[in-house]
């Protein structure tokens, strides 16, 4: 774990957010010289890449802080922090500036924060809720450039799964996302230092006998997603070369993509919301998976159909 990657002018940048930003700016990146290459507008291209970028950011953090169950923690922070309950220890309390309840043997926030529920810079951002917000705007920015629908969705979903990939590198060195306990000579198993989030978890658990120790050996869920995107990726650009329709390398993505978070879902061991027993990211997964069942037969059938149309009765533009 390294929650900072380096400095810039003497401040540090958190490893987490300075690999998601560099693998989104690697994403527009490939989009726009994709773009060019099969003679598409790159300069929308760029443009739709950027706004993404900020409706993500947006729409991951909004997931986060209502579904994650943090919410009402949220809602404390600004209206009665005395509601709020940190379990760490008194010295850690001392340290991030926050007032021991010793009746209760839990840190309190020392005053009012309204904004930390925006505070998206400290960690905490819900994919699904990124890729919602920033696809919800993409469709709407792409028909008012009059880009091309099926073939601007095809170059976001073969890019996406880069921009993961360095985004959960950033979660496994910022120590969040991580895994259930296993064995320490089982594959994958990790150790996360002394107040990482795998370490805090443990000891609340009674796994620990203090939060300041290494972890216990968990599964590197970070690195597995990151692996298995990069493989998503792979077969995207295999695809594209061989597409039936346009917005197919999307459909892909989000289906492969949906069946990979479903299973490490169960393989994670961090905070998250769940109903009926399945995760949010699950849930939303699964709904995915219909999204892609109900449109791909459809699109698939559209495309055959304009494809046998003769020549003449093609309307001129």
């Amino acid at each position: 774990m390294r929650s900072t990657l380096f400095e810039l002018f003497g401040q540090p940048l958190p490893a987490y957010f300075t690999l998601l930003v560099l693998g989104f700016g690697l994403a527009i990146g490939l989009a726009q010289r994709q773009a060019r290459r099969f003679g598409l507008d790159h300069d929308t291209a760029i443009d739709l890449g950027l706004y993404a970028l900020v409706w993500g950011v947006v729409g991951s953090r909004l997931l986060h802080v209502v579904a994650d169950g943090y919410f009402w923690d949220y809602v404390h922070l600004c209206t009665d922090p005395s509601q709020v309950a940190w379990q760490v220890t008194q010295a850690r309390c001392a340290q991030i500036e926050g007032v021991w309840d010793a009746a209760a043997n839990v840190c309190r926030p020392a005053e009012r924060d309204c904004f930390a529920w925006a505070a998206f810079w400290r960690g905490g951002l819900a994919y699904y809720g990124g890729l919602l917000a920033a696809g919800a705007f993409g469709l709407w920015f792409l028909r008012k450039e009059r880009f091309p629908i099926g073939k601007g969705i095809d170059l976001v979903g073969l890019v996406i799964p880069i921009g993961l990939f360095f985004g959960r590198l950033g979660c496994f060195l910022g120590g969040c996302c991580f895994g259930t306990t296993v064995d320490a000579g089982a594959f994958g198993a990790v150790r996360f230092p002394g107040w990482s989030p795998a370490s805090e978890s443990h000891w609340k658990r009674g796994l620990l006998d203090a939060p300041h120790l290494e972890s216990l050996p968990v599964h590197a869920t970070q690195l597995y997603e990151s692996a298995g995107c990069l493989l998503i990726a792979a077969l995207a650009v295999v695809m594209q070369r061989h597409k039936r329709f346009d917005g197919q390398i999307m459909l892909f993505f989000l289906a492969a993509y949906a069946v990979l978070r479903f299973v490490l879902e169960w393989l994670r061991d961090d905070d998250r919301g769940a109903v009926l027993g399945l995760t949010t990211s699950q849930l939303i997964g699964v709904a995915m998976l219909g999204v892609v069942a109900w449109a791909w037969p459809k699109l698939r059938a559209a495309a055959a159909a304009r494809a046998a149309r003769p020549a003449s009765a093609t309307p001129s533009p």
